[in-house]
């Protein structure tokens, strides 16, 4: 499907935040867009908010769950990436609302020959429990109200939301992987075969995604930041368990030692391994 975006959505234990993350996207102005939740291996209660908005969110959903063996971000997004039918995905973080452009803000800065990270702001812990126990709705938010909550301290800045949807991009940092984020950030499927996806040797969190940003770039797939666009709200959490850190920065430094570009276990590994028919509930 050409025109067809994929949006990633990875998620643990956290269902009221992905009940939010769900809300947004189904208010998007561009509406040829499919959802896929990436299921780290989440309680029953996750897959209730999926199956909520199975009706009402007026966009295909897809929920893919393997069960929960710590912290493996790469795998399930690589499950997810083999059920996807767009030519593009989009990587979102199952705690960052999407504003009504993002959408469309992500397809007009998508370019062959570029993958784009955009930015997020980050909202308070006491402005994150308030909107989840109140059921509010911040990607809908006024210019107005945000100078309000940047007053109070619910949010860290305000900047990217000065100017509308532009489609205009950073170009300046090609060829940088570092300082780039991967909360909120658009692929080619071509590209993401080409690398053979995210590499699941990395696991519990960190640099998973900064090995994935440097396999693009040595592949010759150049940056754009789309941070005045396509901008995310991210909203508070705690820090997650960094004990496997060390190890996850070993593994990135060797990366960079070494001319390889394809994951060492990706996409192709899990097409070849039985172990890839774990429990995926797909909903119409």
């Amino acid at each position: 499907m050409a025109d067809l975006i994929s949006v990633i959505v990875s998620t643990y234990n956290r269902a009221d935040a992905l009940d939010a993350v769900l809300r947004s996207l189904s208010t998007q102005s561009d509406r040829n867009f499919e959802i896929i939740v990436a299921d780290d291996g989440s309680r029953p209660d996750t897959g209730e908010v999926v199956a909520r908005w199975r009706t009402r969110a007026g966009i295909p959903l897809k929920h893919v769950w393997h069960e929960d063996r710590g912290f493996r971000l790469a795998e399930i997004r690589n499950r997810a990436i083999l059920v996807s039918q767009g030519a593009y995905c989009i990587f979102l973080d199952g705690d960052c609302l999407a504003r009504p452009g993002f959408i469309a803000a992500h397809r007009a800065v998508a370019q062959p020959g570029w993958f784009v990270t955009g930015s997020r702001l980050l909202l308070s812990q006491a402005l994150t429990a308030h909107v989840l126990a109140s059921g509010l709705a911040p990607e809908q938010w006024s210019f107005g109200r945000w100078i309000g909550q940047r007053l109070r301290g619910g949010v860290n800045r305000i900047g990217p939301l000065l100017l509308p949807w532009s489609g205009v991009s950073a170009k300046r940092n090609a060829q940088r992987w570092r300082g780039a984020r991967g909360s909120n950030m658009g692929f080619w499927r071509a590209d993401l075969d080409a690398v053979d996806g995210f590499d699941a040797a990395f696991v519990g969190w960190g640099r998973e995604d900064s090995d994935m940003f440097a396999r693009m770039i040595r592949h010759g797939i150049r940056r754009r930041n789309a941070r005045l666009d396509a901008t995310v709200l991210h909203l508070w959490h705690p820090e997650q368990d960094r004990s496997r850190l060390d190890e996850n920065q070993r593994q990135l430094d060797q990366l960079l030692n070494e001319t390889r570009v394809r994951a060492r276990q990706g996409l192709s590994a899990l097409q070849a391994s039985s172990e890839c028919a774990a429990r995926e509930v797909v909903l119409p």
